[in-house]
């Protein structure tokens, strides 16, 4: 930000002084806007490490649970729950001991990355309700650690700690929100992180707008158990040995 001080002098000179200022901002924010949007347009960059696209893995379904446009690898402990928009299920969350990671992928354009512009809107939104946003690159690439205000159990505010991470593939964009410990302490989210390297899209060959969600769907042996309600543990054939999925609560995207 640049400010305008007070010249001695004539009236046009203080006039031409602070027309040449205007124009140093205006030249200043005209080259921000640019560099914005020539980062909200890049392609997106290679994913050596995953998350992968159905048509890079030859059995996604090894070792990983089919939900249709994802498959989410299991691994020993976790409890994997699914989020719901009105009859769709349109995320997967993953429990694992005192964290979790929720997966969305979304369609995205041919060659364009929507990464940076989202982050953007998410750290945008949340600021705008007084939370505070922090921009790193961490394992996963770029990702917000943020702090968003909610209404603690007693009715009084408080922030949850939560790290919103994201990657750009063909077509598609998956994004993980991870909250609990692997949040604040983000040493200890190694695992959360590699269940997300490790997750295969199927965005499929239907046309489908920017940002549309990539519906999911049940594994044709899954049972739906209400929030609340214990179940018999049962074997699976699922890698990792998880027995049920849940309906949890939706996250909804802070925009």
């Amino acid at each position: 930000m640049f400010g305008r001080r007070k010249k001695k002098g004539s009236a046009e000179d203080a006039a031409g002084a602070a027309g040449e200022a205007e124009q140093v901002v205006d030249g200043v924010d005209a080259e921000a806007d640019e560099v914005g949007r020539e980062r909200v347009r890049l392609e997106p960059e290679p994913r050596p490490d995953g998350p992968w696209d159905s048509s890079e893995v030859r059995e996604p379904g090894e070792g990983r649970v089919d939900l249709g446009g994802l498959f989410v690898p299991g691994v020993d402990g976790m409890e994997l729950r699914v989020e719901v928009a009105g009859d769709a299920i349109v995320a997967a969350t993953v429990v694992l001991r005192e964290s979790a990671i929720q997966l969305q992928a979304f369609a995205a354009p041919k060659r364009e990355g929507i990464w940076g512009e989202v982050r953007e809107e998410i750290a945008s939104g949340i600021t705008q309700q007084g939370g505070v946003i922090e921009e790193v690159e961490g394992p996963l690439g770029w990702e917000l650690r943020a702090q968003v205000p909610v209404q603690l159990p007693d009715g009084t505010g408080g922030f949850q700690v939560v790290r919103f991470v994201g990657v750009d593939g063909p077509r598609w964009f998956l994004r993980g929100v991870i909250s609990g410990r692997g949040a604040v302490e983000p040493q200890t989210a190694g695992l959360l992180e590699q269940i997300f390297r490790d997750t295969v899209v199927v965005r499929g060959e239907g046309p489908m707008a920017p940002r549309d969600p990539i519906v999911l769907k049940l594994p044709n042996d899954a049972q739906m158990v209400p929030e609340g309600v214990q179940q018999e543990e049962q074997g699976s054939r699922f890698a990792g040995g998880m027995s049920r999925l849940q309906r949890g609560p939706e996250i909804t995207e802070v925009r």
